[in-house]
């Protein structure tokens, strides 16, 4: 985009801008906003929620693994669930790799519920909107380019919290990162819901008897299935089951046309699984394919260089930090391009911290990310990855973006005793 083009958008200044309406963006907008600062969250959907409602409809990680389950997330997360079960929409089940509890919701009324909160919290929302370019001055973001229906609009934040899960503004910025131009990213999934299920006969089958099924169908013939395993679980809705069974691998969700070529094959992968439920899955036999995730679901994309890089030894070993904003129980939980997906588990009960350095990319001042983008090696983030612990980095980078601003420094200078006390206050678990 040329300077002359650019100086005749439209202009919008606002103290925080969230690029990302995912579980960490709505989270941070919300946290920032309810601090007193004005606040613009920007999605490129029409609705709130990222993977959580285009995509899943679980929430993981706000429980550790194990025989004696114990929460590790609060806060707005908290204010999120107790809004589902006012509408009777979520259910506590066990994950099906034994990876702890998972909340699973209707993703229709998650769409209202993030909705709600970010309205009452005084966030104001941009729908339609893709960030296409920054600029930046001494290091520093100055603008962010948005595209929209309404032709190109240029918002001059103070903070900036990246929340686009592909870490875009910061590449943008020129914040150095890894992706899967430097070795293989996770697979993608495409999900699917089916109606009409008799729950009551699928739930006898277990994850191993439904494994054991596939294989011999693929021995067989006349299946087409890549990953021999996966899982499908009870929602809040009677008769209706959700699916995590494709996997499109060896894909770069940054490069466009292979984006595109993976959309197209996880939808033909889904329509296999859902024809190899029905034929051979008792339960199945009526069911329908009630419908497939908005987009694909990525896993992992850039993880950016921040000023801490949180390890899998970090993860393994349960490692503690003087500058925690959450902590994470979740194992290493890896889809790779094989059939199966490695699974690597923390001692029992216990967590390690994410460090709010991890939120601070390097040479960028004024920036934070949030979510899958943060910056953590390949194994590293196929732990910390969860939904839980996003909506908890989200929540501390909303906080720090907002401190910033009242003490007019930059995110790197926050004072971590404040932040910590904050999220304390607000409820966040931090040990």
């Amino acid at each position: 985009m040329d300077m002359v083009r650019r100086s005749s958008y439209k202009e919008l200044e606002t103290d925080v801008l969230v690029i990302g309406g995912g579980s960490a963006g709505v989270t941070a907008a919300i946290a920032a906003a309810r601090e007193g600062v004005n606040t613009l969250l920007v999605e490129r959907y029409g609705f709130l929620g990222g993977t959580s409602t285009q995509v899943l409809d679980t929430f993981y990680g706000f429980f550790t693994p194990g025989s004696h389950p114990r929460k590790v997330i609060g806060g707005i997360p908290d204010e999120v669930i107790t809004n589902l079960k006012r509408y009777d929409a979520m259910l506590i089940r066990p994950n099906t790799y034994g990876a702890g509890n998972g909340i699973t919701y209707n993703p229709d009324i998650l769409k209202i519920v993030w909705e709600s909160l970010a309205m009452q919290a005084g966030v104001q929302i941009l729908f339609h909107a893709l960030a296409v370019d920054v600029e930046t001055d001494q290091g520093r973001i100055t603008s962010v380019f948005l595209a929209t229906k309404s032709g190109f609009l240029r918002v001059r934040p103070r903070v900036v919290i990246d929340a686009s899960g592909d870490a875009d503004i910061a590449a943008l910025a020129g914040v150095p990162y890894e992706s899967a131009a430097n070795g293989p990213v996770q697979a993608l999934t495409t999900t699917f819901r089916l109606l009409n299920v008799d729950t009551q006969r699928a739930l006898q089958i277990s994850k191993n008897e439904l494994h054991e099924r596939m294989a011999q169908a693929i021995v067989e013939g006349g299946y087409n299935l890549p990953r021999k395993e996966g899982s499908i679980h009870i929602t809040p809705l009677p008769g209706t089951m959700a699916t995590n069974m494709t996997r499109v691998v060896n894909i770069d969700p940054t490069d466009i046309e292979q984006l595109s070529w993976a959309e197209i094959e996880g939808r033909r992968q889904a329509l296999e699984y859902f024809r190899f439920l029905k034929e051979r899955i008792p339960g199945y036999e009526n069911a329908h394919l009630a419908g497939l995730s908005v987009q694909i679901g990525v896993r992992e994309s850039r993880r950016i260089y921040g000023q801490y890089r949180l390890t899998r030894e970090d993860v393994l070993a349960a490692r503690k930090f003087d500058d925690a904003i959450a902590q994470c129980g979740a194992p290493i939980e890896e889809h790779h391009s094989g059939a199966d997906t490695r699974w690597e588990y923390l001692p029992e009960g216990e967590t390690y911290h994410i460090p709010y350095r991890c939120l601070i990319p390097l040479h960028c001042d004024g920036l934070l990310v949030a979510g899958r983008c943060l910056s953590a090696d390949h194994d590293a983030h196929a732990s910390v990855r969860s939904m839980g612990q996003c909506m908890a980095m989200g929540q501390a980078a909303g906080i720090a973006a907002a401190w910033a601003i009242h003490h007019h420094t930059t995110p790197s200078e926050v004072s971590i005793p404040s932040l910590q006390n904050r999220l304390r206050q607000i409820g966040a678990i931090l040990d």
